[in-house]
């Protein structure tokens, strides 16, 4: 844990070099917009979130949790006082679990509830996916799903290293599977069964109403087919699926830093 920021970043970068350079090898699709254009907007979204973050909140969650750890809050944290014979491996695999089905939630609140869509549809506005979409949310969003996550972790006593794990791996699949690229069907189709791959998170960045609002998971498809919000087609070929919001045209309301940062507070 001493060495959490080089493990987020290392696996943040490596993450991403590897996908970009996929991308740029032999991208899936192919956008109007330029690169540089977007990924000035996107990733200039990314310092501007994570100034905010800091900003207004200014610990971080391994640290809330080696607090609860300490001080004996959370559910994990209190079975562990009374002694109850749990292995500490089956706490980290249950917080993981836990993180997981509650980023599902919400995931797809943000797409329910119209003023946390307000926020949302600046990640859904992007008329083209690839690997800097993963990155492309609001500030109030990061630091939303921040306190969320802040609420969990202390709720259930969740341990630092679930944490540390649980953020490494859904900021690496959240590069994966925004990538522009397209698996062979021979890896495609067995990691469907357990992965939200390309295609399938294509899926959720449809035009179409019924295919957004499907495909809410970042990591593994289950919760999708438990609460019945998996797709495993569109009604286009994945080709000619027709991306992003229809009200957001691929233009400078999409390759603007400073238009992305307004969106939410638009009516459009």
């Amino acid at each position: 844990m001493t060495n959490e920021i080089w493990w987020r970043l290392g696996c943040f970068f490596s993450i991403l070099v590897v996908m970009m350079l996929l991308e740029g090898y032999k991208p899936a699709r192919l956008s109007s917009i330029t690169k540089t254009k977007r990924w000035t907007a996107n990733f200039g979204l990314v310092f501007a979130s994570s100034i905010f973050a800091r900003l207004t909140l200014p610990i971080g969650l391994t640290a809330v949790a080696f607090y609860n750890a300490e001080n004996t809050i959370g559910l994990f944290n209190q079975v562990f006082y009374i002694n109850v014979n749990l292995p500490y491996w089956l706490t980290i695999v249950l917080s993981l679990f836990i993180l997981d089905i509650i980023i599902y939630w919400q995931h797809r609140l943000f797409h329910v509830v119209p003023m946390l869509w307000r926020l949302h549809r600046v990640h859904h506005a992007d008329a083209h996916v690839d690997t800097s979409t993963g990155l492309r949310f609001h500030p109030i969003e990061i630091v939303l799903s921040i306190v969320i996550k802040l609420l969990v972790v202390t709720a259930f006593g969740i341990p630092a290293i679930a944490v540390l794990i649980f953020e490494i791996t859904l900021n690496g699949l959240a590069l994966f599977n925004h990538a522009n690229i397209r698996l062979p069907q021979a890896i495609e189709k067995p990691l469907r069964l357990i992965l939200m791959t390309q295609i399938l998170h294509r899926i959720h960045h449809s035009q179409v109403v019924k295919e957004t609002n499907s495909n809410y998971g970042f990591s593994v498809i289950w919760w999708d087919k438990l609460f019945g919000s998996y797709k495993d087609s569109a009604i286009k070929s994945d080709s000619e699926l027709d991306i992003g919001l229809s009200q957001y045209p691929q233009s400078k309301q999409n390759a603007s830093l400073w238009a992305l940062l307004l969106m939410p507070f638009k009516n459009k």
